[in-house]
Formats: C-alpha cells, sequence, structure tokens
C-alpha cells in the first residue's frame, strides 16, 4: 500500500491548465498528475546520478588497468 501525504503548492494557472487537461484525458485525479510528474523526475534524477557513478567507475577501473598493466610487465617475465 502506498502511504500519501496532502501537499499544499503554488504554481501558475496555465500548469494548473495543463494538468486538469491531462487528468480529463487520462481520467486519473489531478493529484495523480502531479504525482506521476514528480516520480517522473525522481526517476530521471536517480538515472542520472547512475551514469554518473558508472562514468566514475569506469574512469577508476581504467586508472587500475592501466597501473597494473605497467606492474604485470615487472612481476610476470616474459616468454621466450
Amino acid at each position: 500500500m502506498v502511504r500519501t501525504a496532502k501537499l499544499t503548492v503554488t504554481v501558475p494557472r496555465e500548469l494548473i491548465s495543463l494538468a486538469d487537461q491531462i487528468a480529463k484525458e487520462k481520467n486519473i485525479s489531478r493529484s495523480k498528475v502531479v504525482s506521476a510528474c514528480l516520480r517522473d523526475l525522481a526517476d530521471r534524477k536517480r538515472a542520472e546520478e547512475m551514469a554518473s557513478g558508472y562514468k566514475t567507475m569506469a574512469k577508476e577501473q581504467k586508472h587500475f588497468a592501466d597501473v597494473t598493466s605497467k606492474l604485470e610487465d615487472e612481476v610476470v617475465p616474459e616468454w621466450e
């Protein structure tokens, strides 16, 4: 069960009109329209944070590979 709470916000009238239009088209409440928009924003933020984390990890792994590949020549003798 999803827990809900009331929220009072002030937004430009044109956004209220847009929310009402979307609610009517989708046969849902204005609250569900706003909730869906906030959920979409949260999902995008999470995806951006994950992408940033993956890029950081990739840089760290590349650095590790560069360092260890140089050490490999010192540790593992070449086969002749």
